[in-house]
């Protein structure tokens, strides 16, 4: 697995409009098998910075099956209001991890 992370820094929309596009996005990350999990986060220090954690099987899955799969296209239309306001936008390998039971 591997997780992509997109942090925005949103200078001209709000955290609810971009909460709101992920939330009719995420039935198209939802319907790809590539797609293992998503969630949205608000910074509670700086509100305007919001970071969405995206795990996919591979980055291979999801550059090379989700995008060029059919259910990229709505996804991607549910959000490209915001692209510009991207800051960053990577995929990174979970090294360790711990979740209390």
């Amino acid at each position: 697995m591997v997780v992509e992370y997109i942090r925005y820094a949103l200078t001209t929309h709000t955290p609810d409009e971009l909460i709101a596009a992920y939330g009719l996005a995420a039935k198209h990350l939802g319907a790809a098998p590539e797609c293992a999990s998503y969630e949205v986060a608000q910074c509670e220090e700086v509100p305007a910075s919001v970071t969405v954690r995206i795990t996919w099987e591979s980055t291979d899955a999801h550059l090379n099956g989700f995008r060029k799969g059919p259910n990229f296209p709505p996804f991607l239309s549910a959000i490209r209001p915001f692209i510009p306001e991207i800051a960053e936008m990577r995929h990174y390998a979970v090294k360790d991890s711990w979740t209390r039971a």
